[in-house]
């Protein structure tokens, strides 16, 4: 649902600009006259020069000719009494640096051979207890022609701490700075600060500036790091926004492989979800009743709200999912297939967002708490999930989706596939046009729309919908880079692109897919958070909502999730950059880990809060919170999300696989594909690279005895093994390599 979010950090957006602060012009003056350098390497067709001038110790390198990118490691302001390189060798240098206030030691390494791929990393042991009131931009671009360049992506509250930019103008090249987050957990720690916006600036004075501190001081006889960057450098600059997308995913793949990555223990969703199941069917705070019929309640204990078709849906459509899967029955699927034909408008001619007959209960508090308002992705979710339940036979969902159908192609032949915010259905009169000031309307829109037209196609064989969907996929070049409105409809929309590829063999539908999720990318959190309520829940990896929300939320990382394994099977066979199913895979392995959390039984009730927005909060009930915030926020302040409450029935279809022997499940936490049963084997395709790793599990079912099993990899890449970790009390765990084929043989019959 769309959300009035109130970010308490301001997000770094980066003009270009030619001014530059008193300390940076003071060091560019002092970088520009310097000679001596303390050591010097080339690498990657790049040369590095570690100089010490005054105040800082720097790594410069030629971005082009005579401009230069320089790096500010340790930095104090009345300079340094001693410094010695303590380590030598052809991959980097270590420095220690003596001051009065501690002993700072920076270790500079070039970790890749013939890669420009650079990591400093900065520590200081403090000798006494101070304040850092301000701390300078680690970095300085400069030469003789003033070079000029263009920030595309940078950070914004808490999500990676990164920026990618290149230089416009003289000549060509582009980086990406990579600061580890974790790392500066210590700091934050005891100062109490965030690292929520810590990474921006201006052109050209960019990087990291640490939180400053006032209250809490950095504490004697502690050792902290601060600084853990990484830098990517190439001498060529995107021509376009599908090359900016490109550059961003493989430069933060390389990144991605030499960060340091926390654990993801295995989290037990078969456990929990019979828990989510009974809560989410019995609990009276989920449901409300209209007209005789029982309607899921957005948030718990939400009886003030009239229902919504899309949160029916959202809850529907992973539980039929869980249903194929297990051959179970869900007394809430005839309960929300029953109240649908409700949403349906014959005066308008299509599905409503909120139930028509309730709509006095709205009470205009939000702009889209007004009856007939319709935010424009709210129109488009709802056919998709229609379209999901119509390929499955729904005769009703079928009704509903092609009696709707030709008004969402008359709204979206009005707005010329550029949706506002919110929009009159009746008269299509725009409500709200922009996100914000100049950021334009809910550009995945088109996106979704172009899903939604596939869908339709797909059912019907009409081709007028497949041209549709490529109107509205064209459309979306004239956006740029920054296309992203909300993650899931994000993902959704790269879906659509990948298929538009595969049956028209486009290359603009492939780029577009990169497009989304370069995006997708830029929104996520490639950090843990160790400080505050963050040491009781994973963060790694964490999908944000919007582009601006301060929080993550269960409902758009659970669809994000899904989404990324329909995208990954629609792929199948389609060459795609390594980037791409790296970080996919990547995502879905963590994402596994860290959406457990949104359930408030697996968090301490103090870092929930007490007075939520909407609702009520039950801390033992297994309906998932909304939002997780930032270590030093409570989390739950906008309710407990009934339509978050997909996530345990999105994951258990996706990771667990039934096999034909009924007496064990095998679990996987990287997608995989082409699950195929052949006599007494079972074998199936692990997406992701070569290079990382993710868990196998066999889990036994029931009282029987698991079957002597073997396991083999058919397509062995450099002779990878899969090494078995352990045998547990339920079954044996591995370590797989992404990018195998597996299969699992067993003798005796091929059905227990």
């Amino acid at each position: 649902m769309p959300r009035s979010y109130v970010n308490r950090f301001v997000p770094n957006v980066l003009p270009m600009s030619t001014i530059t602060s008193l300390w940076a012009l003071a060091a560019i003056k002092k970088l520009t006259d310097a000679s001596d350098s303390l050591h010097q390497q080339t690498q990657g067709g790049y040369n590095f020069e570690i100089k010490l001038i005054d105040d800082s110790l720097w790594v410069l390198t030629g971005f082009y000719e005579r401009n230069k990118i320089a790096f500010r490691t340790a930095y104090l302001p009345h300079g340094f009494d001693d410094v010695k390189i303590t380590a030598k060798d052809e991959t980097g240098v270590s420095v220690k640096l003596i001051a009065a206030i501690g002993e700072f030691v920076v270790d500079i390494k070039w970790p890749q051979p013939d890669e420009a791929i650079l990591r400093y990393t900065v520590s200081l042991k403090a000798k006494a207890d101070f304040f850092v009131p301000y701390s300078p931009r680690d970095i300085l671009i400069f030469g003789n022609a003033e070079p000029e360049g263009e920030i595309h992506i940078s950070q914004t509250g808490t999500r990676s701490g990164l920026l990618y930019g290149s230089l416009k103008k003289p000549g060509s090249g582009t980086f990406l700075y990579f600061q580890n987050l974790t790392a500066l957990a210590d700091y934050n720690t005891d100062t109490e600060s965030s690292v929520g916006g810590i990474v921006g600036g201006l052109w050209p004075e960019l990087g990291l500036s640490l939180p400053p501190t006032s209250d809490k001081p950095l504490q004697k006889g502690k050792t902290y790091i601060l600084s853990d960057a990484f830098v990517v450098l190439d001498d060529k600059s995107p021509a376009d926004q599908f090359d900016i997308a490109k550059g961003f995913l493989e430069t933060l793949a390389k990144v991605y492989l030499l960060l340091p990555r926390p654990e993801t223990p295995y989290q037990d969703y078969l456990d929990v979800l019979p828990k989510a199941l009974h809560d989410i069917e019995t609990n009276k705070g989920c449901w409300s009743y209209h007209s005789g019929r029982a309607y899921l309640n957005a948030y718990l204990c939400d009886y003030y709200t009239p229902p919504e078709i899309m949160v029916q849906l959202a809850v529907l459509l992973p539980v039929q999912d869980y249903m194929r899967w297990s051959g179970e029955t869900c007394a809430l699927e005839k309960e929300i297939l029953d109240g649908l034909s409700a949403f349906y408008d014959e005066k308008i001619g299509t599905v409503m967002r909120w139930l028509p007959s309730a709509e006095d209960m709205l009470d205009k508090s939000e702009e889209q708490k007004i009856p007939k308002v319709m935010d424009a992705w709210y129109l488009h979710h709802p056919l998709l999930n229609l379209a999901r339940l119509a390929e499955g036979g729904n005769k009703l969902a079928k009704e509903l989706l092609l009696n709707s159908v030709d008004y969402a192609i008359k709204v979206a032949h009005h707005f010329n596939y550029c949706w506002p915010v919110f929009y009159n259905m009746e008269t299509l009169e725009v409500i709200k046009a922009e996100t914000k000031e100049g950021a334009g309307g809910e550009k995945d829109v088109a996106g979704l729309y172009a899903h939604v037209m596939l869908q339709v196609w797909e059912l019907t064989k009409d081709k007028k919908f497949f041209r549709e969907a490529e109107k509205a996929a064209q459309s979306m070049q004239q956006h740029g880079f920054n296309v992203f409105y909300q993650a899931n409809n994000t993902m959704f929309s790269a879906k659509a692109m990948i298929l538009l590829y595969k049956e028209t063999k486009k290359e603009l539908y492939r780029n577009l897919s990169y497009l989304f999720l370069a995006n997708i990318f830029k929104n996520v959190a490639l950090w843990e958070c160790e400080y505050g309520f963050g040491k009781n829940f994973p963060t790694f990896f964490q999908l944000f909502p919007l582009d601006d929300a301060p929080y993550t939320a269960v409902y758009e990382e659970q669809e994000s999730f899904s989404g990324v394994h329909e995208f990954l099977n629609y792929a199948n066979g389609v060459e795609l950059l390594p980037s791409v199913r790296l970080l996919l895979a990547e995502f879905v392995k963590h994402s596994i880990n860290r959406m457990m959390y949104y359930y408030p039984p697996m968090l301490p009730e103090d870092m929930m809060v007490k007075d939520v927005k909407t609702g009520e909060l039950d801390p033992k009930l297994w309906v998932a919170l909304e939002d997780i915030h930032d270590g030093w926020e409570q989390s739950g302040s906008v309710g407990q999300e009934v339509y978050g409450a997909g996530l345990c029935f999105g994951i258990v279809p996706r990771q667990y696989m039934r096999v034909p022997v009924k007496n064990f499940i095998i679990f996987v936490d990287y997608p995989v594909i082409n699950q195929t049963t052949k006599g007494n084997s079972f074998s199936f395709d692990v997406e992701g690279d070569s290079r990382l790793t993710c868990r196998m599990k066999i889990l036994k079912q029931g009282n029987k005895r698991l079957p002597a099993l073997k396991i083999n990899i058919e397509n062995d890449i450099d002779q990878l093994e899969i090494n078995k970790l352990k045998a547990v009390k339920d079954g044996a765990e591995y370590i797989i390599h992404g990018g195998q084929k597996i299969s699992v043989s067993w003798n005796g019959p091929a059905n227990n």
